[in-house]
């Protein structure tokens, strides 16, 4: 699936194929159709996804079937109090016959790593993942090894309010593009859950619709986006009030700029147009900031906070 030359729209057979990638996905979690958009936002925005929502409610579901749909490599670990770095990353071996170190790479080196449950395994293990996240690398024992093309993580946490949780530092809650909740499903998908084949059933049928090459060349497309010298002043004036917001005790950086105007043209590309609007920016503006806002008050519910930050601004 070869793709148009920025600033063009994709063609016809590349906005079929990703359309049809988005309604495979949307048969598998019913329900819940921002949420998959934005589940494909971070994807191709070159991102990782954080999300924090009570166990069962089809997290990993998400991960397995965008996984599925789009051919890519999947990985899944249960983070727990005792999961060690090695674990995720990997270990070098002794191998007596040949007298040297083999490396046995870990799960972080797939496409798709969903790391469940992240909160539960201890800051050290936690921050194993930061490298991977930030360069797509990992380094052990003086090597640097690269992790596959395209590289996605997507970590599911329980509320910080549930024992045996330990909260993620600023530093790991940055590397993630966008953070969002499923919440329980209407009335009518639940009762199709209830009703209907297992989803793992479903997931082992799927067909990839595209491939990891399909996906780099939608991530080259996102960058052909356009971004106006006025949706550029805009975002910067949401950067800028959040630094002053009442409430906010440390506002969003210029890499939170960066993210939003990234995941925006992401969005916009999945709508099918060449440039972003400001209602892009507005429909993913408390996904990507409501977790890198520091609340002066601890108990400050933050996708509010982020909230009140995108109405203080208007549009010029």
């Amino acid at each position: 699936m070869a793709v148009a030359s920025a600033p063009q729209m994709l063609t016809d057979a590349q906005q079929s194929a990703l359309k049809a990638a988005l309604q495979q996905v949307n048969s598998l979690v019913l329900g819940k159709p921002q949420e998959v958009r934005l589940a494909f936002v971070a994807l191709l925005a070159d991102g990782h996804l954080l999300i924090e929502d009570l166990p069962g409610l089809g997290k990993t579901t998400l991960a397995h079937a965008l996984a599925a749909t789009l051919g890519l490599g999947f990985q899944r670990v249960q983070f727990t109090s005792d999961l060690l770095p090695a674990d995720v990353l990997g270990v070098s071996v002794y191998d007596a016959p040949t007298r040297q170190f083999q490396f046995h790479p870990g799960p972080v080196f797939t496409n798709v790593l969903l790391a469940d449950e992240i909160n539960r395994a201890p800051p050290r293990t936690q921050s194993a993942l930061l490298e991977a996240m930030a360069e797509h690398q990992v380094t052990l024992d003086g090597s640097t090894r690269s992790l596959p093309k395209p590289f996605f993580v997507i970590a599911t946490q329980n509320p910080a309010d549930l024992s045996g949780t330990y909260p993620l530092p600023d530093s790991q809650l940055d590397r993630f593009l966008l953070r969002m909740a499923l919440g329980y499903p209407n009335a009518e998908s639940e009762r199709a859950l209830l009703t209907g084949a297992d989803r793992r059933e479903l997931i082992a049928q799927v067909q990839p619709l595209l491939s990891a090459d399909d996906v780099l060349a939608l991530r080259r497309a996102v960058d052909g986006i356009h971004a106006s010298e006025a949706l550029v002043g805009y975002v910067q004036a949401l950067l800028a009030r959040s630094r002053t917001h009442p409430g906010v005790r440390v506002g969003l950086s210029p890499r939170a700029g960066i993210a939003l105007l990234r995941a925006a043209r992401a969005y916009a590309l999945l709508l099918g147009r060449t440039h972003v609007r400001p209602e892009d920016v507005q429909a993913l503006f408390v996904a990507v900031a409501a977790h890198r806002l520091v609340a002066e008050a601890e108990a400050a519910d933050a996708a509010a906070l982020a909230k009140s930050v995108l109405f203080a601004v208007a549009v010029d």
